[in-house]
Protein backbone atom coordinates (compact mmCIF):
# COMPACT_ATOMS: atom_id res chain seq x y z
CA UNK A 1 0.00 0.00 0.00
CA UNK A 2 1.17 3.32 -1.04
CA UNK A 3 2.84 5.85 2.07
CA UNK A 4 0.72 9.21 1.79
CA UNK A 5 3.21 12.18 1.79
CA UNK A 6 1.90 15.53 2.00
CA UNK A 7 4.03 18.25 0.84
CA UNK A 8 4.29 21.94 2.95
CA UNK A 9 6.33 24.31 0.60
CA UNK A 10 6.04 23.58 -2.89
CA UNK A 11 8.90 26.26 -4.18
CA UNK A 12 12.29 25.59 -5.07
CA UNK A 13 13.03 21.89 -4.10
CA UNK A 14 9.14 20.91 -5.04
CA UNK A 15 11.65 18.93 -7.30
CA UNK A 16 11.68 16.36 -4.62
CA UNK A 17 7.96 15.92 -5.01
CA UNK A 18 8.65 13.52 -8.11
CA UNK A 19 10.60 11.35 -6.05
CA UNK A 20 7.94 11.46 -3.21
CA UNK A 21 4.84 10.87 -5.87
CA UNK A 22 4.99 7.05 -7.30
CA UNK A 23 1.43 5.95 -7.13
CA UNK A 24 1.34 2.24 -6.74
CA UNK A 25 5.25 1.93 -6.32
CA UNK A 26 4.91 2.55 -2.80
CA UNK A 27 4.19 6.25 -1.95
CA UNK A 28 2.23 9.22 -3.74
CA UNK A 29 1.68 13.08 -2.84
CA UNK A 30 -2.08 13.41 -1.42
CA UNK A 31 -1.63 16.93 0.37
CA UNK A 32 0.08 20.09 -0.65
CA UNK A 33 0.17 23.07 1.56
CA UNK A 34 1.40 26.53 0.51
CA UNK A 35 0.62 30.30 0.83
CA UNK A 36 1.82 31.66 -2.08
CA UNK A 37 -1.18 31.42 -4.67
CA UNK A 38 0.98 30.72 -7.54
CA UNK A 39 2.64 28.07 -5.48
CA UNK A 40 -1.00 26.34 -4.82
CA UNK A 41 -1.91 26.72 -8.41
CA UNK A 42 1.24 25.20 -9.74
CA UNK A 43 0.58 22.42 -6.96
CA UNK A 44 -3.00 21.74 -8.47
CA UNK A 45 -1.16 21.30 -12.18
CA UNK A 46 1.37 18.49 -10.88
CA UNK A 47 -0.93 16.59 -8.54
CA UNK A 48 -4.38 16.81 -9.90
CA UNK A 49 -5.74 14.26 -7.32
CA UNK A 50 -3.89 16.30 -4.23
CA UNK A 51 -5.62 18.15 -2.07
CA UNK A 52 -4.05 21.80 -2.26
CA UNK A 53 -4.22 23.94 0.95
CA UNK A 54 -2.55 27.07 2.65
CA UNK A 55 -3.88 25.60 6.00
CA UNK A 56 -0.90 23.36 7.87
CA UNK A 57 -3.38 21.65 10.36
CA UNK A 58 -5.88 21.11 7.31
CA UNK A 59 -3.17 19.47 6.01
CA UNK A 60 -1.83 17.16 9.19
CA UNK A 61 -5.52 16.78 9.79
CA UNK A 62 -5.87 15.18 6.10
CA UNK A 63 -4.86 11.56 6.98
CA UNK A 64 -1.06 11.76 5.70
CA UNK A 65 1.49 9.22 6.59
CA UNK A 66 4.27 11.62 6.75
CA UNK A 67 5.35 15.00 5.72
CA UNK A 68 7.94 16.97 3.73
CA UNK A 69 8.64 20.39 5.12
CA UNK A 70 10.09 22.04 1.72
CA UNK A 71 9.42 25.82 3.20
CA UNK A 72 11.87 28.92 3.39
CA UNK A 73 14.46 28.22 5.97
CA UNK A 74 13.13 30.13 8.76
CA UNK A 75 9.82 28.34 8.44
CA UNK A 76 11.34 24.87 9.03
CA UNK A 77 11.40 24.80 12.98
CA UNK A 78 7.30 25.75 13.31
CA UNK A 79 6.05 23.83 10.93
CA UNK A 80 8.31 20.76 11.84
CA UNK A 81 7.37 20.72 15.43
CA UNK A 82 4.02 21.28 14.57
CA UNK A 83 4.15 18.30 12.83
CA UNK A 84 5.60 16.17 14.91
CA UNK A 85 3.56 17.40 17.89
CA UNK A 86 0.81 16.09 15.34
CA UNK A 87 2.94 12.78 15.49
CA UNK A 88 3.25 12.90 11.56
CA UNK A 89 7.08 11.63 10.81
CA UNK A 90 8.51 14.47 9.58
CA UNK A 91 11.41 15.05 6.03
CA UNK A 92 12.88 18.71 6.69
CA UNK A 93 14.92 20.07 4.07
CA UNK A 94 18.09 21.57 5.11
CA UNK A 95 19.45 23.73 7.06
CA UNK A 96 17.46 22.08 9.91
CA UNK A 97 16.55 25.21 11.73
CA UNK A 98 18.20 28.76 11.25
CA UNK A 99 18.97 29.11 15.14
CA UNK A 100 20.48 26.90 17.53
CA UNK A 101 17.64 26.81 19.90
CA UNK A 102 15.19 26.12 16.82
CA UNK A 103 17.31 22.93 15.72
CA UNK A 104 17.42 21.72 19.43
CA UNK A 105 13.96 22.27 19.71
CA UNK A 106 13.08 20.11 16.63
CA UNK A 107 14.96 17.12 17.74
CA UNK A 108 13.29 17.66 21.69
CA UNK A 109 10.19 17.07 20.14
CA UNK A 110 10.74 14.18 18.26
CA UNK A 111 12.51 12.87 20.95
CA UNK A 112 9.52 13.57 23.35
CA UNK A 113 6.72 12.90 20.69
CA UNK A 114 8.37 9.43 19.94
CA UNK A 115 7.78 10.79 16.08
CA UNK A 116 10.24 9.99 13.41
CA UNK A 117 12.38 13.02 12.06
CA UNK A 118 14.69 12.81 8.88
CA UNK A 119 16.70 15.45 7.65
CA UNK A 120 17.42 16.21 4.06
CA UNK A 121 21.12 16.23 3.63
CA UNK A 122 21.34 14.75 0.33
CA UNK A 123 24.95 14.53 0.03
CA UNK A 124 25.17 12.28 2.39
CA UNK A 125 24.34 9.98 -1.23
CA UNK A 126 26.43 11.76 -3.85
CA UNK A 127 28.89 9.65 -5.37
CA UNK A 128 31.85 11.67 -5.33
CA UNK A 129 31.34 11.76 -1.37
CA UNK A 130 30.56 7.94 -1.06
CA UNK A 131 33.92 7.59 -3.30
CA UNK A 132 36.09 9.59 -1.19
CA UNK A 133 34.66 8.07 1.99
CA UNK A 134 35.16 4.65 1.36
CA UNK A 135 38.87 5.77 0.65
CA UNK A 136 39.30 7.16 3.81
CA UNK A 137 37.42 3.66 5.36
CA UNK A 138 39.36 1.56 3.65
CA UNK A 139 42.28 3.19 5.28
CA UNK A 140 43.79 4.48 1.95
CA UNK A 141 45.45 7.54 3.53
CA UNK A 142 46.00 6.63 7.05
CA UNK A 143 44.12 8.75 10.02
CA UNK A 144 42.50 11.92 8.40
CA UNK A 145 44.40 15.21 10.09
CA UNK A 146 43.23 17.66 7.73
CA UNK A 147 39.76 18.62 5.58
CA UNK A 148 39.77 21.39 3.17
CA UNK A 149 36.79 21.98 1.46
CA UNK A 150 36.49 25.07 -1.58
CA UNK A 151 33.11 26.16 -2.59
CA UNK A 152 32.67 27.83 -5.86
CA UNK A 153 28.95 28.98 -5.94
CA UNK A 154 29.16 30.32 -9.62
CA UNK A 155 25.01 30.49 -10.49
CA UNK A 156 25.77 32.35 -6.54
CA UNK A 157 24.27 35.85 -7.85
CA UNK A 158 20.81 34.10 -9.51
CA UNK A 159 20.32 31.52 -6.66
CA UNK A 160 20.66 33.70 -3.16
CA UNK A 161 20.70 37.43 -4.18
CA UNK A 162 17.24 37.78 -5.85
CA UNK A 163 14.83 36.32 -2.84
CA UNK A 164 14.67 35.76 0.51
CA UNK A 165 18.13 33.81 0.40
CA UNK A 166 19.91 37.47 1.02
CA UNK A 167 18.15 38.10 4.02
CA UNK A 168 19.47 37.69 7.16
CA UNK A 169 16.31 37.05 9.19
CA UNK A 170 14.90 34.56 6.64
CA UNK A 171 18.46 32.22 6.29
CA UNK A 172 21.12 34.14 9.35
CA UNK A 173 23.80 33.56 6.54
CA UNK A 174 24.78 32.05 3.55
CA UNK A 175 27.62 30.22 5.77
CA UNK A 176 24.45 28.31 7.44
CA UNK A 177 22.58 28.06 4.19
CA UNK A 178 24.58 26.86 1.46
CA UNK A 179 26.96 25.67 3.66
CA UNK A 180 25.34 23.38 5.62
CA UNK A 181 25.90 20.52 3.20
CA UNK A 182 29.94 21.15 2.90
CA UNK A 183 30.32 21.44 6.56
CA UNK A 184 27.79 18.17 7.51
CA UNK A 185 30.10 16.50 4.54
CA UNK A 186 33.35 18.03 6.32
CA UNK A 187 32.13 16.00 9.73
CA UNK A 188 31.31 12.98 7.91
CA UNK A 189 34.46 12.74 5.93
CA UNK A 190 36.59 13.01 9.49
CA UNK A 191 34.81 11.51 11.76
CA UNK A 192 33.86 14.10 14.28
CA UNK A 193 32.14 17.06 15.10
CA UNK A 194 33.51 20.83 15.29
CA UNK A 195 33.56 22.17 18.38
CA UNK A 196 35.30 25.72 18.05
CA UNK A 197 35.23 28.15 14.46
CA UNK A 198 37.09 30.71 13.40
CA UNK A 199 35.43 32.91 10.70
CA UNK A 200 36.21 35.84 7.82
CA UNK A 201 34.03 37.26 5.14
CA UNK A 202 32.10 40.32 3.61
CA UNK A 203 29.58 41.41 1.26
CA UNK A 204 32.67 42.21 -1.34
CA UNK A 205 30.19 42.28 -4.88
CA UNK A 206 26.72 42.25 -4.76
CA UNK A 207 26.28 44.97 -1.94
CA UNK A 208 26.97 47.35 -4.28
CA UNK A 209 24.67 46.82 -7.28
CA UNK A 210 21.78 49.12 -6.70
CA UNK A 211 19.53 47.83 -9.28
CA UNK A 212 16.98 46.05 -6.94
CA UNK A 213 13.31 44.99 -7.44
CA UNK A 214 11.05 43.01 -4.84
CA UNK A 215 10.50 39.98 -6.46
CA UNK A 216 7.28 38.60 -4.47
CA UNK A 217 5.02 35.44 -6.87
CA UNK A 218 8.64 35.12 -8.71
CA UNK A 219 10.63 32.06 -8.95
CA UNK A 220 14.33 31.49 -9.18
CA UNK A 221 13.93 29.74 -13.16
CA UNK A 222 11.90 33.21 -14.28
CA UNK A 223 14.95 35.13 -13.89
CA UNK A 224 17.89 32.57 -14.15
CA UNK A 225 20.15 32.54 -16.93
CA UNK A 226 24.20 31.91 -17.39
CA UNK A 227 23.98 34.61 -19.49
CA UNK A 228 23.99 36.99 -16.24
CA UNK A 229 27.66 38.15 -15.79
CA UNK A 230 29.67 38.87 -14.45
CA UNK A 231 28.13 39.28 -11.41
CA UNK A 232 29.06 43.14 -11.20
CA UNK A 233 26.57 43.39 -14.38
CA UNK A 234 23.56 41.69 -12.13
CA UNK A 235 20.07 43.36 -11.97
CA UNK A 236 16.83 42.88 -9.56
CA UNK A 237 18.27 41.85 -6.59
CA UNK A 238 16.66 41.71 -3.44
CA UNK A 239 15.46 45.19 -2.29
CA UNK A 240 17.42 43.83 1.00
CA UNK A 241 20.88 42.11 1.06
CA UNK A 242 22.91 41.78 4.44
CA UNK A 243 24.37 38.20 3.89
CA UNK A 244 27.95 37.66 2.82
CA UNK A 245 29.15 36.64 -0.70
CA UNK A 246 32.30 34.98 0.60
CA UNK A 247 33.09 33.37 3.88
CA UNK A 248 36.08 31.76 5.16
CA UNK A 249 36.08 29.45 8.45
CA UNK A 250 38.86 27.40 10.36
CA UNK A 251 36.92 24.63 12.33
CA UNK A 252 38.82 22.26 15.14
CA UNK A 253 36.85 19.04 15.37
CA UNK A 254 36.44 16.89 18.37
CA UNK A 255 38.97 14.83 17.47
CA UNK A 256 41.41 16.66 16.50
CA UNK A 257 41.16 17.06 13.20
CA UNK A 258 41.68 20.91 11.57
CA UNK A 259 39.66 21.77 8.89
CA UNK A 260 38.50 24.83 6.72
CA UNK A 261 35.73 26.23 4.54
CA UNK A 262 35.86 29.09 1.78
CA UNK A 263 32.82 29.70 -0.12
CA UNK A 264 32.34 32.21 -2.71
CA UNK A 265 29.34 33.40 -4.79
CA UNK A 266 30.35 35.23 -7.33
CA UNK A 267 32.81 32.87 -9.50
CA UNK A 268 31.88 31.60 -12.79
CA UNK A 269 32.61 27.88 -11.93
CA UNK A 270 30.24 26.07 -9.56
CA UNK A 271 31.38 23.27 -7.92
CA UNK A 272 33.08 21.52 -4.59
CA UNK A 273 36.54 20.76 -3.81
CA UNK A 274 37.09 18.35 -0.82
CA UNK A 275 41.15 17.60 0.09
CA UNK A 276 41.32 15.52 2.90
CA UNK A 277 45.05 14.56 4.21
CA UNK A 278 45.93 11.54 6.56
CA UNK A 279 48.93 10.63 7.60
CA UNK A 280 49.36 8.21 5.30
CA UNK A 281 48.32 10.09 1.89
CA UNK A 282 45.70 12.37 0.54
CA UNK A 283 42.75 12.73 -1.34
CA UNK A 284 41.34 15.02 -3.55
CA UNK A 285 38.45 15.47 -6.00
CA UNK A 286 38.48 17.47 -9.39
CA UNK A 287 34.26 17.56 -10.29
CA UNK A 288 31.60 16.20 -8.08
CA UNK A 289 29.29 14.56 -10.73
CA UNK A 290 29.46 10.88 -11.97
CA UNK A 291 32.60 10.88 -14.45
CA UNK A 292 34.81 13.72 -12.44
CA UNK A 293 37.96 12.09 -10.94
CA UNK A 294 39.29 11.50 -7.08
CA UNK A 295 42.86 11.71 -7.28
CA UNK A 296 44.99 9.72 -4.51
CA UNK A 297 48.46 10.20 -3.63
CA UNK A 298 50.31 7.68 -1.11
CA UNK A 299 53.87 8.54 -2.21
CA UNK A 300 56.71 11.01 -1.91
CA UNK A 301 57.22 13.27 -5.03
CA UNK A 302 58.96 16.47 -6.02
CA UNK A 303 56.80 19.22 -6.80
CA UNK A 304 53.20 18.71 -7.65
CA UNK A 305 52.62 15.66 -9.51
CA UNK A 306 50.35 13.37 -11.10
CA UNK A 307 48.01 10.96 -8.51
CA UNK A 308 48.90 7.83 -7.93
CA UNK A 309 45.83 6.54 -8.17
CA UNK A 310 42.92 7.62 -9.74
CA UNK A 311 39.06 6.79 -9.30
CA UNK A 312 36.01 7.67 -11.75
CA UNK A 313 33.38 8.73 -9.60
CA UNK A 314 30.47 6.05 -10.73
CA UNK A 315 27.09 6.76 -12.02
CA UNK A 316 24.44 7.24 -9.79
CA UNK A 317 21.63 5.03 -9.80
CA UNK A 318 19.39 7.45 -10.39
CA UNK A 319 19.87 10.59 -12.94
CA UNK A 320 18.07 12.98 -11.86
CA UNK A 321 18.69 15.68 -8.71
CA UNK A 322 21.80 16.33 -7.88
CA UNK A 323 23.41 13.51 -9.63
CA UNK A 324 21.00 11.25 -8.30
CA UNK A 325 21.33 11.99 -4.70
CA UNK A 326 17.97 13.33 -4.09
CA UNK A 327 16.20 10.20 -5.44
CA UNK A 328 18.23 7.93 -3.18
CA UNK A 329 17.52 10.83 -0.20
CA UNK A 330 13.52 10.66 -0.97
CA UNK A 331 13.87 6.37 -0.95
CA UNK A 332 15.73 6.33 2.45
CA UNK A 333 13.29 8.75 3.78
CA UNK A 334 10.03 6.15 2.68
CA UNK A 335 11.99 2.97 3.87
CA UNK A 336 12.85 5.21 7.21
CA UNK A 337 8.64 6.29 7.56
CA UNK A 338 7.91 2.36 6.85
CA UNK A 339 10.88 0.80 8.52
CA UNK A 340 12.65 2.83 11.00
CA UNK A 341 15.99 1.85 12.12
CA UNK A 342 19.80 4.23 11.39
CA UNK A 343 20.17 6.65 8.55
CA UNK A 344 22.80 7.72 6.53
CA UNK A 345 21.14 10.78 7.01
CA UNK A 346 20.94 12.04 10.76
CA UNK A 347 19.50 14.76 12.70
CA UNK A 348 22.46 14.94 14.89
CA UNK A 349 24.55 15.62 12.63
CA UNK A 350 22.24 18.42 10.69
CA UNK A 351 21.80 20.22 13.83
CA UNK A 352 25.66 20.20 14.30
CA UNK A 353 26.18 21.59 10.84
CA UNK A 354 23.78 24.27 12.02
CA UNK A 355 25.18 25.31 14.78
CA UNK A 356 28.93 25.65 12.93
CA UNK A 357 27.40 27.35 10.63
CA UNK A 358 25.71 30.07 13.24
CA UNK A 359 28.89 30.07 15.42
CA UNK A 360 30.89 30.60 12.91
CA UNK A 361 28.42 33.67 11.34
CA UNK A 362 28.92 35.41 14.86
CA UNK A 363 32.61 35.14 14.46
CA UNK A 364 33.22 36.95 11.08
CA UNK A 365 30.21 39.25 11.88
CA UNK A 366 32.34 39.94 15.59
CA UNK A 367 35.76 40.14 15.60
CA UNK A 368 36.81 37.12 13.96
CA UNK A 369 37.66 35.36 17.45
CA UNK A 370 37.51 32.00 18.07
CA UNK A 371 33.86 30.64 18.77
CA UNK A 372 32.93 27.16 20.97
CA UNK A 373 30.22 25.48 19.29
CA UNK A 374 27.64 24.45 21.74
CA UNK A 375 27.28 20.73 22.44
CA UNK A 376 24.58 18.84 22.27
CA UNK A 377 23.17 16.60 25.00
CA UNK A 378 24.52 13.14 25.48
CA UNK A 379 21.18 11.11 26.03
CA UNK A 380 19.91 13.35 22.84
CA UNK A 381 22.55 12.27 20.82
CA UNK A 382 22.00 8.35 22.09
CA UNK A 383 18.65 8.14 21.38
CA UNK A 384 18.80 9.28 17.18
CA UNK A 385 22.53 7.06 17.12
CA UNK A 386 20.50 4.37 18.22
CA UNK A 387 17.77 5.22 15.32
CA UNK A 388 15.07 6.59 17.40
CA UNK A 389 14.63 4.21 20.25
CA UNK A 390 15.94 5.01 23.74
CA UNK A 391 18.40 3.28 24.86
CA UNK A 392 15.76 1.05 26.79
CA UNK A 393 13.70 -0.67 23.94
CA UNK A 394 16.18 -2.43 22.01
CA UNK A 395 17.72 -2.09 18.76
CA UNK A 396 14.97 -0.57 15.85
CA UNK A 397 13.30 -3.21 13.32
Amino acid sequence: MDLNIGIVGFGARSTLVNEAHRPGRGSRVTAVCDLSERSRAEARAALPEASVTDSLDELLASGIDAVMVLTPDHQHAPVAIAALEAGVPVFCEKPLAVTVEDADAILETARRTGTRLYVGHNMRHMSVVLLMRRLILEGRIGEVKAVWCRHFVGNGGDYYFKDWHAERAKTTGLLLQKGAHDLDVIHWLAGAYTTEVQAMGSLSVYGDIDDRRDRSGERMRDWFSLDNWPPTAQTGLNPVIDVEDISMVNMRLGNGVLASYQQCHFTPDYWRNYTVIGTEGRIENFGDVSGSEVGLWNRRHHGAAPADETFIVPESPEDVGHDGADALLVAEFLRFVRDGGVTSTSPVAAREAVAVGIRATDSLRGEAGTLEVPQLEGDLVAYFEAGQVEASAGVPS
